[in-house]
């Protein structure tokens, strides 16, 4: 299975981060990975590279629950970006909530691809790399 390019990581949970750059490393998902603890840092990146799409990654890990500015708040400010909304990024919900709301919001939101309930497996890995490669 080939490898990810660029992968994004926005999640404040530093240990649930270091396992997941871990399990990433260790099945050799992704060649390069940006990881932002809240969604503001990783709304300057995109905002500071929406000119030059060979930056961007094209899977984004989002936690909802964070300082700052949350999963949501990303989404709302992500989708205004000139340019990004015709990338093709994957967005992945990465989150330990069961909130039966946060869950009808994700099946209902037109750029997340799934739910991933924490924490991270390699079957959820090497799941989304063989649904790539389809």
């Amino acid at each position: 299975m080939a490898k990810v390019t660029r992968v994004c990581l926005i999640d404040d949970d530093h240990i649930f981060v270091y396992g997941a750059k871990r399990l990433m490393r260790e099945i050799n998902f992704a060649e390069e990975l940006s990881v932002f603890q809240n969604g503001q840092g990783a709304m300057d990146y995109f905002e500071s590279n929406s000119q030059h799409t060979e930056h961007l990654p094209s899977i984004i890990f989002l936690d909802l629950n964070m300082p700052v500015m949350n999963g949501w708040e990303f989404l709302d400010a992500f989708l205004n970006i000139p340019g990004i909304s015709s990338r093709e990024i994957s967005i992945y919900i990465m989150s330990s909530s069961v909130d039966p709301r946060d869950l009808e919001r994700i099946q209902a939101h037109p750029y997340i691809k799934n739910y991933i309930l924490k924490p991270l497996t390699s079957e959820d890995l090497e799941g989304l790399l063989k649904e790539r490669a389809q």
